[in-house]
C-alpha cells in the first residue's frame, strides 16, 4: 500500500497520536534515542498502571513496557521504517501475556520515534486482528493528508475521498443535524460513472434512522449487507436507500459531547470489507468530529467579518468582497441608500430609537431585494448588489420600494444604476450611485424644507 506518510513536526503527530485516547488496542510512542515515553494511549496507560500523561515523563519504554534496565533491541532493529510496520509476538511480562504488536518509525522536528501498537492475541483470530492492525497504517496516512489541507472544508473533503477510494466503496458521505429532527448530507464523494445523491437528501427527518440512533446511542455502527433484507424491518431507511442504488452501507455515529451531531460511512463497498470497516470509522470518527467543530469555528469568525451584527445583513468587507466576484458577462444594478433623520432621532429619542430605525430601513430592503446581496457600508448607508436583474426590474423594485419605505417608516434617500453587464469598474459605478443618492437627499431637504442642513454620511 502507497504511504503518504512524511517529515513533519511534532505538533502534527501529536495531533495523530490523540486519536488513539479510545481505541482498544496498546498504542504507546516512545524517542527512539533517548528511549523515553512520549505518548500512551488510555488502555495503555490503564495497563501499565500509568494515571495521567505527565506521569510518563522520564519514563523509558522498556522499564515500564518490558520491564527491564536496558533497551530492547526492537528500537535498533534496521527493519523499522517510517510508512511500513513490522510485526511481531512476544511476552510483555508486566502484563503476563503475549501480545501482538505492530511498530513503526515516525519523524518529527528531527528526532525519530517508535510507534507500537499492542493486543493480547488471545482476544481475536489471529488473521482478523491483523487485519486491523493495517488498518492503523491508513488510519495514519488518512489523517495526515487530512492534516495537511489548507481549510477544514477541504480536510473532510479529502478525507471522504481517502475513505471512499481505500474500501473500494461507490459513495462516502457525512449526515449532520442541522435543526431539531433534520439532518442533511453535508459532504459527499462518488466514484467515477456513480451520480451524486446529495441534492437530493438536504432535509431528511431524523425519525426515518430511528433504528440506526438506537444503535449509535450505544456507541455502535450499522452494517447492512443487503438491503433487500430490511424492506420490512425498516421500511422508512429502506424507501431511501433503493432509489440509490444501494445495496450494502456501513454507517458510524459522530458523536460531540455524549450527543449525536450526524453520521457518515460508505455505500456499496466489497462483501471483503464489510466486517472490518466499522474499526476504522470508529477511529476516524473522532478526528471528523473534531475538524467539524474547526470547521464552525471558522464559519462564526467569518459571520463577525462579514455580517452587521446589527441588522444581519453583510458589512463592507463582504461588500468588498461581493464586488470583486461580480461576473463580468452578467447585468448589474446597484442601490445605494441613505436613512434620513438618524442623528435627529438618536439626538431626541436615543441610540435604541436609531438603531430600531436602522433595523426598519434593513427590513424594507429585504422585503424590496431579499433575494440579492445586501450590505450596510456605513452608520447610516446601506447598498444592494443585483446581479442578473434586467433594468425593468431593477426600476420597479425600487419604485416599490418607495412605498414601502413611507409605510415602515424609514426614509431614505435613494441612488440606483443599472448596467447590461459587469465589466464597468464597480468603484465607479458605486460612485455614480452614491452621487445620485445624495442629489435626491438634497431634493428631499429642500422639498421638506427641512433646517437640518443635508450632509455626507450619518445625518
Amino acid at each position: 500500500m502507497k504511504s503518504f506518510m512524511k517529515k513533519t513536526n511534532f505538533d502534527e503527530i501529536r495531533k495523530i497520536w490523540e486519536f488513539y485516547e479510545e481505541l482498544n488496542e496498546i498504542v504507546y510512542v516512545a524517542d527512539m534515542d533517548s528511549h523515553e515515553l512520549v505518548y500512551m494511549n488510555r488502555l495503555a496507560r490503564t495497563v501499565y498502571g500509568i494515571q495521567s500523561l505527565k506521569e510518563i515523563k522520564g519514563k523509558k519504554c522498556h522499564e515500564v513496557v518490558s520491564d527491564s534496565l536496558t533497551p530492547c533491541a526492537l528500537c535498533n532493529d534496521k527493519r523499522l521504517k517510517q510508512g511500513s510496520f513490522v510485526e511481531e509476538v512476544c511476552y510483555r511480562p508486566v502484563v503476563g501475556k503475549r501480545m501482538l504488536v505492530k511498530n513503526t518509525v515516525l519523524e518529527a522536528d528531527g528526532r525519530r520515534y517508535r510507534f507500537e501498537l499492542a493486543v493480547n492475541i488471545g482476544e481475536l483470530g489471529r488473521l482478523e486482528k491483523e487485519y486491523e492492525l493495517n488498518e492503523v497504517v491508513m488510519i495514519i496516512d488518512g489523517l495526515r493528508i487530512a492534516l495537511a489541507a489548507p481549510t477544514p472544508e477541504k480536510s473532510i473533503e479529502v478525507l471522504m475521498e481517502y475513505i471512499g477510494q481505500y474500501f473500494e466503496s461507490e459513495r462516502a458521505y457525512i449526515f449532520e443535524e442541522v435543526e431539531n429532527g433534520i439532518c442533511r448530507n453535508t459532504y459527499e464523494w462518488c466514484a467515477g460513472g456513480v451520480a451524486p445523491q446529495k441534492e437530493n437528501l438536504q432535509n431528511v427527518p431524523v425519525e426515518v434512522v430511528s433504528l440506526w440512533y438506537k444503535r449509535f446511542l450505544n456507541g455502535k455502527s450499522v452494517i447492512v449487507s443487503n438491503v433487500e433484507s430490511i424492506c420490512e424491518k425498516d421500511p422508512d431507511v429502506y424507501e431511501y436507500l433503493k432509489p440509490q442504488n444501494i445495496k450494502s452501507l456501513v454507517v458510524s455515529p459522530l458523536i460531540s459531547e455524549n450527543k449525536i451531531i450526524g453520521f457518515y460511512g460508505v455505500d456499496n463497498p466489497p462483501e471483503k470489507f464489510l466486517s472490518h470497516i466499522t474499526y476504522m470509522l470508529q477511529i476516524m470518527g473522532y478526528f471528523l468530529v473534531s475538524v467539524l467543530r474547526r470547521r464552525n469555528l471558522v464559519k462564526q469568525l467569518e459571520e463577525l467579518c462579514f455580517l452587521d451584527q446589527l441588522t444581519g445583513i453583510g458589512n463592507r468587507h463582504a461588500m468588498n468582497d461581493a464586488a470583486a466576484k461580480v461576473m463580468p458577462e452578467k447585468s448589474i444594478g446597484i442601490l445605494y441608500c441613505d436613512v434620513m433623520g438618524l442623528k435627529r432621532e438618536n439626538d431626541s429619542m436615543g441610540h435604541n430609537a436609531g438603531d430600531a430605525l436602522l433595523v426598519r430601513a434593513s427590513e424594507c430592503l429585504r422585503r424590496g431585494f431579499g433575494e440579492y446581496a445586501l450590505f450596510r457600508v456605513g452608520g447610516d448607508e446601506f447598498l444592494v448588489l443585483c446581479e442578473g436583474i434586467s433594468q425593468e426590474e431593477m426600476q420597479e423594485r425600487v419604485e416599490a420600494m418607495k412605498v414601502d419605505m413611507h409605510r415602515a417608516n424609514a426614509l431614505m434617500a435613494l441612488g440606483s444604476v443599472w448596467r447590461g453587464d459587469g465589466r464597468e469598474n464597480m468603484d465607479d459605478l458605486i460612485a455614480e450611485a452614491d452621487k445620485q443618492m445624495y442629489a435626491d437627499k438634497i431634493e428631499w431637504y429642500a422639498k421638506n424644507r427641512l433646517n437640518d442642513q443635508p450632509y455626507r454620511h450619518g445625518n
